[in-house]
This record gives structure tokens, sequence and C-alpha cells, in this order.
């Protein structure tokens, strides 16, 4: 059967035996779950002893399947070996590890995986080790807000299939790392503003910025970020324009900072997957309802839309 295996790690500020005190204990993952985004209401059992050798965590839902962990091997400060048993919507066992390394600045955290798929899947490996990725970089960052802050600001809501479009989007488009979307955004954005005001081209709404396409194994974003305009307003030089017609899209609600709106959009996508709805190529594409300048970073608000066929 072919194997995979994923390993992320993360610099939290805090001691080893603080951080690995947080992890093991199986009642504090629906805290930093990158899963239960997508389905808040999944079923969790924790047994009654969530700390020691035989403890489990089990989990059931429609979106995000089912499935059990069992801590098998604990090392206070240093270690944690579980194994994973998926019932859906796969049977497997793979192996998962937290290593917990101190650092000068407190500690750094690595969340491992190693399995194997059926082999009928075995055209799944590649995307699987991303997406599995993805989700283990999602999870450790939330777990460093919540050890670091005692909080963890992202909540989505998966609103529904709504209307969507017209829509006439000016704006720049550039191509940029997973790691540089914000900065570069912004700058997008800011330079889409001021070319708009030079034109004297009234903005309809907006911010936001559409995905054109994101490449998983170069870890690379092509998008356009700039603001909804008239159909009927002549294009300035230097921007690219994105056109939307009346269609419907999925609608999902992020409430937090940017920096976790990889939360939304996995939620985004489970459901798309679950509902075996058929996207449009044409993009999703993500609004920015409030300031983030004036705006506490638990209140920024932010739509997302998947485009359906």
């Amino acid at each position: 059967m072919p194997s995979y295996q994923v390993s992320r790690s993360i610099n939290i500020d805090a001691p080893p035996e603080e951080v690995y005190d947080k992890v093991v204990d199986y009642s504090t993952w629906t805290i930093w779950s990158p899963w239960l985004c997508a389905e808040p209401g999944a079923r969790v059992t924790v047994s009654d002893d969530s700390t020691s050798v035989g403890s489990t965590y089990a989990w059931s839902g429609e979106i995000v399947g089912a499935g059990e962990l069992e801590h098998l091997s604990l090392e206070p400060g240093q270690l944690i070996e579980d194994e994973i048993r998926f019932i859906k919507p796969f049977k497997s066992v793979s192996e998962v590890r937290f290593l917990f390394t101190p650092t000068s600045g407190g500690t750094e955290v690595t969340w491992q995986m190693n399995g194997s798929l059926p082999w009928f899947l075995f055209w799944m490996k590649s995307s699987l080790e991303l997406y599995i990725g993805m989700d283990y970089e999602r999870g450790l960052m939330m777990l460093k807000e919540w050890i670091e802050t005692g909080t963890v600001e992202s909540q989505t809501k998966i609103r529904g299939i709504e209307s969507v479009g017209p829509l006439t989007v000016y704006g720049i488009r550039n191509k940029c790392s997973f790691d540089d979307v914000g900065p570069s955004m912004e700058e997008a954005i800011s330079e889409s503003k001021q070319r708009l005001e030079d034109s004297s081209i009234p903005i309809v709404s907006g911010p936001l910025s559409v995905y054109h396409e994101m490449d998983l194994k170069r870890r690379t974003f092509d998008f356009t970020s700039g603001f909804v305009v008239s159909s009927s307003a002549r294009l300035p030089e230097g921007m690219s324009n994105w056109g939307l017609p009346p269609c419907k899209a999925l609608a999902v609600e992020h409430q937090g900072p940017y920096r976790h709106l990889g939360n939304a959009w996995s939620a985004a996508h489970q459901f798309a997957r679950y509902k075996k709805l058929k996207q449009n190529k044409c993009g999703g594409y993500e609004i920015y309802l409030n300031d983030p300048c004036n705006t506490e970073s638990a209140d920024i608000r932010t739509d997302i839309y998947l485009p359906l066929k």
C-alpha cells in the first residue's frame, strides 16, 4: 500500500512542559482542531481520563467523517505517540506524533503523521500529504495562539448557497508565496484604490480578492485584489479586470484576523466536497467587510464565496 508522511512545526512562546500538558489533554483539542472549523457541531467524545496512555478522542460528523485517536506512548515534556483510526470516509490506520523541543524562545512543536492508503487510493498520496500538511499548519497556528494568548480568534459559519453577481472587479493582479499573500494583497488594494480615484471611477463595493489559481506544491497564489465597479467603467491602464455573471455560490463567513482565513476556505471546500457541489473555474473570492486598521482583530469580518456551476 502507498505510504505517506506529513510533518509540520511551529515555535511557541512557552516551556515544553506547558505545551506538552496542553496537547496531551484530549479535552483541549476542540479549541484548536483545524477540522472542526468546518463542522463545529460534530460529535466529539473524550475518555474520562484524557491525558494518559489509553486515553481516546473520537469524532463523528457528516462533513468531518468519523474516527478515533488513542495515546499509545507518552514521554512528559518530550513526546506523544498516538494511533489515529479513520472510519469514514474510508478506513485506515496511521501513526501520529508530537515532538516538543526546547528552544531559546520557548518550544518547537512538531506534528507528524505516518500512514498508508488503501491500494485503490494510491493516486491521492501527493494531494493528501499537501492537504494534511495545510491542516496541520492551521492547527499549530491556533494551538500557538491559544497557549500564548488564552484564546483563538477564529469563528467560521457556513451560510449555504446564495445568489451572487453580476460583478465587475478592477484591481491589481499578482502572484506570490503563501507567506507573502497578506502584504501583497494589502499593497494591491492600496494601489487599486489610488488608480481608480485617479481615473475618477466610482467604487461600488469592496475591497475584495479573487483567487485565480493556487499551486499547493509551489505554495503560491495567483490573485487579483481590487474593488467592484460599474461594468461600463473604462479599465485604467495597468489594472486587470475580472467578471462574474449571475450565478449561485457557496457562502462562508469568517470572523477574526486574516491569518485564520484558511479555516473558512478549508470549511468551504470540505462542505463542497461533502455536498458534491461543482465549482465554477472562474475562481473563489473573499470580501473584506470592515477595516482592520480601526477594528479589533477578533471582530474583523470576511465573506468568502465559491461560485458554482
